[in-house]
């Protein structure tokens, strides 16, 4: 691969670097020192760096680069440190393998270069498809791998290590599951959307990734990184802005384990996101800004919370007093107490949430006292109807 690019690099006198279709360097030319800022850094990190991927991607370039397989001329742009070049992409059939970028120094290339900037494209993809077997065969065993660590068939930390030594991943010494749920199952093309995303990431560091139906799943590294929850979550509402931005998918919804160091233990902070996305899919409204195992809070245990309540056969009397008032006069105090408690007892925001005056709430909040025995200045009450109105929400769906 480096001689081919030294070769093209000689046959159209400018420096070239080939990508794969993740922007990862595969090769430059080395004889010529001619460059740029965007250049070096590419050679220097083995791949474009971000901010040169995501103004390329405003400014139409790589959109194009996927849509034809013609050169593309790319203008200066000196706030990324990206000088005048040219890019063609490698194609198989239609799916894109890499690129090729020439960068116009001294002079501009002309058709007859742009036409062996072609064929040298032509050359590339056997090398490509060659490297992309080896990926790809790295990446069924990765996926293995992590499949086992989810479901718990594999449990020993001497066994753990081998594997991610045999597949040449170092593992972090703290890490996070991070799960992404999109509207459908994910299609082959998504997939490959996906996968552009999370390898041109330079944010956090992924070690394993996974997709099941419509489930996206990433083993995210938590070294390094002082607010482990804090980063997680602007990393999911980039990466969901870009599938927005660059692929029209909308309606994914993220969340996150718990942070842990044992490896033995993924199973369980693999439950944790489907305890998430479960509560969030039966309370989307109280838990829309709610990712993280770790901030469910009372909903962690809504399910032993109900199973105590059936077992009792317990009935919250105030409830159950004002569920009959309303029916009988077809009101709504129920929903009022609902709304007023979820609201933490804040007169403004529930008056607000329920469409009336101030005034209504507060004499609806007194007819409830009355109705339902209700006293609003014992906390242990209003937690005691809040869980119980939730319980009553979560058994009915």
């Amino acid at each position: 691969m480096d001689e081919l690019a030294d070769r093209i690099s000689q046959v159209l006198q400018c420096p070239v670097t080939i990508e794969d279709a993740n922007h990862r360097l595969l090769a430059y030319s080395t004889h010529d020192e001619r460059t740029d800022q965007a250049r070096i850094s590419t050679i220097i990190g083995r791949r474009v760096p971000e901010k040169v991927i995501n103004q390329l991607w405003k400014e139409g370039t790589i959109p194009a680069l996927l849509s034809t397989k013609e050169p593309i001329r790319v203008k200066n742009m000196a706030e990324i440190g990206l000088g005048h070049r040219v890019a063609i992409s490698i194609w198989k059939q239609e799916e894109v393998l890499g690129f090729i970028w020439a960068i116009e120094i001294d002079r501009s290339l002309t058709d007859e270069d742009l036409a062996l900037l072609k064929k040298a494209a032509q050359s590339a993809k056997n090398k490509l498809l060659q490297l992309r077997t080896r990926k790809n065969r790295k990446e069924e065993r990765s996926q293995e791998f992590f499949w086992k660590l989810l479901t718990g068939h594999l449990h020993i930390h001497e066994e753990i290590m081998n594997h991610f030594q045999s597949l040449q991943i170092t593992p972090a010494s703290t890490y996070g599951l991070l799960v992404f749920q999109f509207q459908q199952n994910i299609t082959n093309k998504e997939e490959q959307n996906i996968s552009y995303s999370l390898k041109t990431n330079q944010r956090l560091k992924i070690m394993l990734s996974t997709i099941d139906c419509n489930q996206l799943i990433l083993l995210i590294s938590a070294d390094s990184i002082q607010n482990p929850f804090e980063e997680l979550s602007e990393f999911a509402q980039l990466f969901i802005h870009k599938m927005k931005e660059r692929y029209r998918i909308t309606g994914i919804t993220p969340v996150f384990s718990s942070i842990y160091n044992d490896y033995s233990t993924i199973t369980k902070a693999y439950n944790e996101t489907l305890e998430v996305l479960s509560i969030k899919h039966q309370f989307p409204d109280e838990t829309k800004n709610i990712y993280t195992y770790q901030k469910l809070g009372i909903y962690q245990f809504f399910h032993i919370l109900l199973e105590k309540r059936k077992h009792e056969q317990y009935e919250n009397y105030s409830l159950r007093m004002l569920r009959e008032y309303d029916e009988k006069h077809n009101s709504n105090l129920i929903e009022t107490l609902d709304v007023f408690l979820s609201k933490d007892t804040n007169i403004n925001d529930a008056a607000k949430e329920l469409n009336v005056h101030a005034n209504t709430l507060n004499y609806r909040l007194k007819r409830i006292a009355e109705i339902g025995g209700v006293d609003f200045k014992d906390p242990n009450q209003k937690m005691t109807l809040y869980i119980d109105l939730k319980l009553q929400k979560y058994q009915r769906i």
